[in-house]
């Protein structure tokens, strides 16, 4: 089944410190796009109402709605909470920067298995969770920002006292993270294929 774009909301995680790729891994060149951001929106655009990035500030050289965080501290936690005080939506979809073959496919898998009482519904792949591919709802937030404030940031923390869906997929490419020099020129060869 095709997912409507209709009211389809889709996040991308911009905001982290690129301490591993010693450079902003948002702003490195990517799939004939100046940037890695610039060519995931514009790979995703087709399928969602709207696309927000998520980050501190708006670094970016082309027009783009950015959540920019609430709160001193940098994590995906800090972002889901930013994203829910900012937005009066009930979900977003929440797509790191550094996955960019995450394809329409698993987009679609995930949206169709959702259930409705689930909180969370993220992918699993063979390497394990992927808590920057999947489906964010509202009711997380009251957990969210009691985790905030106790200073928990990692989401598989989160996970465990919300109603959390894991999607399993049967491979790992679709969610490959470009964290270091060496994942960006082998994502740069294979994104040919894309």
């Amino acid at each position: 089944m095709e997912i409507s774009n209709l009211n389809r909301v889709l996040i991308i995680m911009a905001g982290g410190k690129s301490s591993r790729m010693k450079r902003d891994k948002a702003l490195l060149p990517f799939g004939g796009y100046k940037s890695l951001v610039e060519y995931q929106r514009e790979k995703h655009k087709a399928f969602f109402s709207n696309v927000y990035i998520s980050a501190k500030n708006n670094k970016f050289d082309f027009k783009v709605e950015v959540i920019a965080d609430c709160y001193k501290e940098a994590s995906p936690l800090v972002a889901l909470v930013s994203i829910f005080e900012t937005l009066e939506v009930d979900e977003v979809f929440i797509l790191s920067v550094d996955a960019p073959f995450v394809s329409k496919e698993v987009i679609e898998k995930i949206y169709n298995e959702a259930k409705r009482e689930s909180d969370v519904i993220v992918a699993q792949s063979t390497n394990g969770l992927e808590p920057l591919c999947g489906l964010y709802r509202r009711t997380i937030l009251k957990s969210a920002k009691a985790f905030l404030a106790q200073n928990r940031h990692r989401l598989q923390s989160l996970f465990e006292v919300v109603e959390t869906q894991k999607i399993l997929f049967h491979e790992s490419h679709s969610f490959m993270n470009l964290n270091y020099p060496k994942d960006y020129e082998e994502a740069i060869k294979s994104s040919s294929n894309i």
